[in-house]
């Protein structure tokens, strides 16, 4: 199959949307709620450590998830940030233990992007409507949380620009994920705001009685930085309608789980999943 794309697949137990081309020899893969351990809200596979479930079951879920991409034995070197809406791209740039944890603590102070050039480093953030963006070039990858201000913040071009700079590639090298978040039609928003995206990002953002379609945005936002369209695979699911596959903060009145987009490029002697 030519060029990125996404595809359905379980290992260990946890489904994910995937590209089985692993580019750059990355495994990555967007995982759904099922396959783990939580209970009510969070049923099934939480991977999120900060929205009110019991700590021992994201840890199991954790590491099954981890399983799922050849990183079960990483646990301890996973890179998971604190989200807090902004631009900030923590950079992980050696495999040393010394800077995978400098690369834990900066994320932990806040961040969402991960731009990770080491090998051996997995990476986790989390989601529940929010825009999951994972980038891939040769020699190094990102993972992005993109949620309004971070899409109108570009934070998406901020995180590729990161990741060319470090690897030498050149946007057009990159291959470009875009995950299952809320749909433009289940996402009504203030006029104001609208108006500030079609500002941005023109009509095409733009849905009947004020909804906005963030998809659109980050992928323009791509497009617009050199990413070919044919290396941008887009999952066209709404968190909101399929809240038996993803969780959806908007659909469930706040309490719920996470799931994730995980990222993990091995040592080339590693044996693959």
């Amino acid at each position: 199959m030519a060029g990125a794309h996404l595809t359905r697949r379980s290992s260990h137990g946890v489904t994910l949307l995937g590209d089985d081309r692993r580019p750059g020899g990355v495994t990555f893969g967007f995982t759904e709620r099922t396959g783990g351990v939580s209970e009510g809200p969070y049923a099934s596979l939480n991977l999120g450590d900060r929205c009110g479930d019991d700590a021992a079951c994201v840890s199991e879920n954790r590491r099954r998830a981890l399983a799922a991409i050849g990183a079960e034995d990483m646990q301890g070197r996973l890179v998971n940030p604190l989200q807090v809406h902004g631009h900030h791209v923590v950079v992980i740039a050696d495999s040393s233990d010394e800077a995978v944890a400098q690369a834990q603590k900066e994320a932990h102070e806040g961040a969402d992007a991960i731009v990770c050039v080491a090998t051996d480093v997995p990476v986790l953030l989390c989601y529940a409507d929010c825009v999951p963006v994972i980038l891939v070039a040769p020699e190094g990858f990102a993972v992005v949380h993109s949620g309004w201000r971070g899409t109108i913040e570009r934070i998406s071009a901020r995180a590729l620009q990161v990741l060319c700079d470090l690897t030498g590639a050149a946007p057009a090298q990159v291959s470009a994920y875009v995950g299952p978040r809320v749909g433009g039609e289940d996402y009504e928003v203030s006029q104001e705001l609208l108006d500030r995206f079609v500002g941005e990002f023109g009509p095409n953002v733009s849905l009947p009685g004020t909804r906005l379609d963030l998809g659109v945005a980050v992928v323009q936002t791509l497009t617009d930085k050199g990413v070919l369209p044919e290396e941008i695979a887009v999952c066209d699911v709404s968190t909101v309608q399929t809240t038996e596959r993803f969780f959806s903060y908007r659909a469930s009145g706040g309490e719920c789980g996470r799931h994730g987009a995980l990222a993990f490029r091995p040592r080339k002697n590693r044996q693959e999943v």
